[in-house]
């Protein structure tokens, strides 16, 4: 199996997050088409099938993961 290229040095990262849905959207460079995966608890991986190359992340519920790991916070 080819191996994906996760990240190479990229200095332009942009994202969007969706209040209403709770998704944060981050993409390497501009946003483009790309295949997602699914590894699990709400986190998709989006790459680009011909260069194998990670062009963003989806996350799912950041929101409630955030404040969950808040309240759970050992200080």
């Amino acid at each position: 199996m080819e191996s994906i290229k996760i990240l190479e040095k990229k200095e332009n990262f942009n994202w969007d997050y969706d209040q209403e849905a709770d998704v944060l959207y981050i993409s390497v460079g501009e946003p483009e088409k790309a295949l997602g995966i699914d590894i699990g608890e709400g986190v998709i991986m989006r790459y680009v099938e011909d260069s194998s190359e990670l062009v963003g992340l989806t996350i799912v519920g950041i929101k409630e993961r955030f404040l969950k790991g808040l309240k759970n916070r050992v200080c």
